[in-house]
């Protein structure tokens, strides 16, 4: 997927930013799968993840193909399938290392604990996004993929939001197995 993407990028500056995330990534699970392998939910979550962003970062997440007036939409919403990803995803991440390295105590707190790190995430990317907008001037625009719309930051971190209580809600269970055959 990573060849693909990289291949003809529409933009390739645009290209490199998106899938950056995904090749740091892919080197950190390298050097920790002998001592920190993760669940295989956690692992199968990640490579969408990668593959999300290898995709947005081909075609710029303003120009996704099948996502072009998809229902009627005025502008290309793929970019907001990522941050729904990028709470969605970090969520079961972040939830896999605050309960195996005993972080916090009781479900309340560790679902907080999950949330507020998905937001902070979250904020972080959309800093990175002013940066690179206020060092690169218009090429930036491709990277940012606000299209337009001036709620462009606050609704992707509130997907992001929604995408980590999503997580929490659909996945905890089946999570909480894993965790077990892995820690047997």
């Amino acid at each position: 997927m990573l060849v693909w993407s990289g291949i003809e990028p529409k933009d390739q500056f645009t290209w490199f930013l998106e899938v950056f995330p995904a090749i740091v990534g892919g080197l950190l699970l390298l050097l920790t799968f002998k001592n920190f392998p993760l669940t295989p939910l956690l692992y199968l979550l990640i490579l969408i993840h990668c593959i999300v962003l290898m995709i947005g970062g081909h075609y710029t997440y303003a120009e996704v193909p099948f996502f072009e007036g998809l229902f009627g939409a005025e502008r290309n919403n793929y970019d907001k399938v990522g941050h729904f990803a990028q709470g969605f995803i970090p969520a079961i991440l972040a939830r896999e290392i605050l309960i195996r390295k005993q972080v916090v105590r009781g479900r309340a707190w560790l679902n907080l604990f999950i949330v507020s790190v998905c937001l902070a995430f979250s904020a972080l990317y959309e800093l990175i996004e002013w940066w690179v907008a206020l060092l690169t001037g218009e090429d930036a625009e491709a990277f940012l993929g606000t299209q337009g719309y001036i709620w462009d930051t606050q609704s992707d971190m509130g997907l992001a939001l929604t995408g980590a209580i999503c997580a929490i809600l659909l996945l905890s269970r089946w999570h909480d197995k894993q965790l077990k055959k892995l820690s047997a």
